[in-house]
């Protein structure tokens, strides 16, 4: 099966007391499309939490349909596209496979994986506030290494569920993104090294 935007998911900041800040846009809202891609990210789409999410590194949030089925399978209950709040639902992709530097023709736009989503508190808190069994959400989902890309925007255009998702560039440093989310959380010993890598391509 070839590689494909699945679905758009874009989501408005709503009030959450259970949210660090009050507020959150994890709840996305399934969108055919066609929508703008921007520097910024998706037409329609907001970040309650400008600290931690959004910002040119942090444009786009992409998870895979295939991994929100194994956590179907875990939690016991079906899981909705956006649920993860990822703007990009993929199929035929995998995601946490894809090199860290990599770049995607989504539509029109070209975007690159930039780094893993890593999950916090809000995340945990959101799937309890959806029905889901949250317990321990923060050290399961980080123990499993599918983590899910954060995109940058190398050039701005237009995509619609539907359609492809071409690789038309993978770097020489052969550092996954599930390799570089491990440094990050559960292998700390290991960031420089994959960090100096990543830098030098």
């Amino acid at each position: 099966m070839s590689a494909s935007i699945r679905s758009l998911n874009i989501g408005v900041p709503e009030p959450a007391a259970w949210a660090a800040l009050q507020r959150t846009a994890i709840r996305k809202s399934v969108v055919a499309g066609p929508l703008r891609v921007t520097r910024l990210g998706l037409e329609g789409d907001q970040v309650a939490d400008l600290r931690h999410h959004g910002g040119e590194d942090k444009a786009l949030y992409a998870f895979a349909r295939e991994d929100l089925d194994f956590w179907e399978g875990v939690l016991g209950r079906p899981i909705g596209d956006g649920q993860f709040g990822e703007n990009l639902t993929t199929t035929g992709i995998d995601v946490n496979e894809a090199l860290v530097g990599e770049r995607w023709r989504v539509g029109t736009a070209l975007v690159e994986v930039s780094e893993p989503r890593i999950p916090c508190s809000d995340f945990k808190n959101w799937m309890g506030a959806s029905g889901y069994d949250p317990t321990a959400w923060v050290k399961r989902f980080t123990a499993e290494g599918r983590p899910g890309p954060y995109l940058r925007v190398v050039e701005e255009g237009i995509v619609a569920a539907g359609d492809p998702l071409v690789v038309e560039h993978r770097p020489a440093h052969g550092v996954t993104l599930t390799a570089y989310f491990q440094a990050c959380t559960t292998r700390k010993s290991e960031l420089a090294a994959v960090e100096a890598a990543i830098a030098a391509g």
